[in-house]
């Protein structure tokens, strides 16, 4: 039982999640520090107030423990992770996350020392008046330092929540009230700081008394019970005192680093790359790390801690036999179903010379224009694929002139972008006289099907009024093809330069592509898969259906068969 507890503990996941919660509980403290300094706006007698519920909180012995372990973890965590490293190269990203860690510490000592330890060492009281006192009027320089503190505490934090929830199916719905909370949240608390600042700076020059400790009125009672000059000498030892000790970890760490370097050199594999590349690292690297140490582009999205599968290699050759993936490793791996042979980068460490081919290899193409599209990796989501195609259009085009050609297409294109937007979809592209469009984007699947159901009903529908205000020139009769299917697929960005686009690919839209290819054999308008049918609720009576055998899959499948005249009742 003690074993598995310790083993438990001591695994990657577990101190995973607890890093990820001491930063949570850090982030909750920050949160309401600052939304206290926004009631600063109001008063600093609301803004004591609220202090005292915030106290209430945080300085107690429950809360002081939780607050000072989270920190105390956190910032142990982020020693060992900088030890655990290999190399140091890394990403921009990386090394801004580690750096930023690195330094909060050295900015809060100065701030927090005073603000925790005048009271219940010297019995001074601290409250807002003589807090924004010293740091704005007394001391500004000061003032300026913590709040770049501050800022630099939340900035670390926020990207911290980013690259945690980025991923998640609602992120991209919620992501602009997150950035919201994440700009005002800060902004309030220096507009309420710098008002009390200006009201106590003006006390200063025209009522001098006001802010005098020995004044009867004012701070009478928060006069300090001893000399200043002894207060600020033991609060410095105390402030030099926590950064020695941060220093001499930080160099500690580095000195065992260092030490362990000295001793991997003495033992060194050779990794060989599919594309000629050879590496010489040290043994006990990871396989992205030893990428990184011989300047192999290597792809990691998540930075390296095994929840994305872009660091995925082929091993081709082993000396030794690798060592078993742990616990995150073969949960990503079985996730993606991926063969024998596929490692994950970041957690292979191998003890042997080998040979490999990366998988996902980066292309350098910072030279082209940016993408319109933001950058989404790839993920795993239930959606609905319509496929549609103009029947017999090659032939209809061969007899026609080319500008008369474009003209056609483009209305009929216009007539398919705009029912698939009116009906809720994505139009994610056009293949010659044929397109494809998903519904159910960003976990938004409830409706997916009977979205993608209206979109064809009212493709078929503007169709037949094209085909009447084109029939008197053209003579011509625009005749599609639709077909439609529900499950998963991977939607990402995909591409190359400015060509990158939202798009997806995987079986849902093989299959979707097949069923078009059915409606247009059955001389029939739209074909919908059971799945898709069943999911969007609509009654099924009176519609053909028939079993239909999807290349690449050993069963048939079920589906429906809707003429034009039937598609009216999909309309909406």
């Amino acid at each position: 039982m003690t074993k598995a507890i310790v083993a438990l503990i001591s695994s990657e996941r577990f101190l995973q999640k607890l890093r990820l919660g001491s930063g949570l509980v850090m982030l909750s403290f920050v949160a309401m520090h600052f939304a206290n300094h926004a009631t600063l706006l109001i008063s600093l007698n609301t803004a004591d107030r609220v202090l005292k519920a915030f106290s209430a909180i945080w300085r107690n012995p429950v809360g002081t423990t939780l607050l000072y372990g989270a920190v105390v973890t956190h910032v142990l965590l982020v020693l060992r992770s900088v030890y655990l490293r290999r190399t140091l190269r890394m990403p921009a990203r990386e090394a801004a996350q580690i750096v930023l860690g690195l330094l909060i510490p050295f900015l809060i000592i100065e701030h927090a020392v005073p603000a925790r330890l005048s009271q219940p060492l010297y019995g001074i009281i601290v409250d807002y008046r003589t807090v924004v006192r010293s740091l704005w009027v007394v001391n500004p320089l000061q003032g300026a330092r913590q709040v770049i503190a501050l800022l630099v505490i939340w900035a670390h934090a926020c990207i911290g929540v980013y690259f945690w929830l980025r991923f998640r199916s609602w992120y991209r719905t919620a992501s602009p009230y997150l950035l919201t909370a994440a700009i005002l949240v800060p902004a309030l608390a220096l507009l309420g700081f710098a008002e009390a600042g200006r009201t106590l700076a003006h006390l200063a020059r025209s009522a001098p008394q006001l802010l005098d400790p020995t004044y009867p009125r004012s701070l009478t009672a928060h006069a300090p019970l001893v000399d200043p000059a002894i207060v600020a000498e033991g609060l410095g030892r105390i402030k030099a005192g926590l950064y020695l000790v941060f220093l001499g970890a930080i160099a500690l760490v580095l000195f065992l680093r260092r030490l362990r370097m000295l001793a991997e050199r003495a033992s060194q594999i050779t990794i060989r790359y599919s594309n000629g590349a050879l590496v010489r690292a040290p043994r006990g690297l990871s396989l992205l790390e030893g990428s990184r140490y011989g300047d192999v582009p290597h792809y990691s999205v998540c930075g390296g801690k095994g929840r994305c599968s872009t660091c995925q290699v082929r091993v081709l050759e082993s000396d030794a036999p690798l060592p078993p993936p742990g616990p995150i490793e073969a949960a990503t791996l079985a996730r993606i179903h991926a063969d024998p042979g596929v490692r994950l980068g970041c957690q292979l460490h191998p003890t042997a010379d080998l040979s490999v081919a990366l998988l996902m290899a980066p292309n350098a193409d910072d030279g082209l224009p940016a993408p319109i599209e933001p950058v989404r990796p790839g993920r795993e989501e239930d959606i609905v694929v319509l496929f549609c195609d103009l029947r017999d259009f090659t032939d209809l085009s061969e007899a026609r002139l080319p500008y008369d050609v474009v003209f056609l297409l483009n209305r009929y294109f216009a007539v398919v972008g705009q029912s698939v937007e009116q009906a809720g979809g994505r139009l994610d592209k056009f293949i010659g006289d044929g397109a494809m469009a998903l519904f159910g984007l960003g976990g938004k699947r409830e409706n997916a099907s009977r979205q993608a159901l209206s979109a064809a009903a009212a493709i078929v529908r503007d169709l037949g009024q094209l085909n009447d205000e084109l029939s008197r020139d053209f003579a011509v009769q625009l005749r599609i093809a639709i077909g439609i299917h529900t499950g998963p697929g991977v939607v990402g960005v995909m591409g190359y330069g400015a060509t990158k686009s939202l798009t997806a690919i995987g079986d849902t839209v093989n299959v979707a592509s097949r069923l078009e290819t059915t409606a247009k054999e059955n001389d029939i308008a739209i074909v919908v898969s059971e799945p898709a049918l069943l999911q969007s609720g609509m009654a099924v009576d009176g519609l053909e259906s028939s079993e239909v055998a999807i290349r690449g899959r050993s069963a048939s499948m079920r589906v429906y068969l809707i003429s034009e005249e039937q598609s009216r009742r999909f309309a909406t």
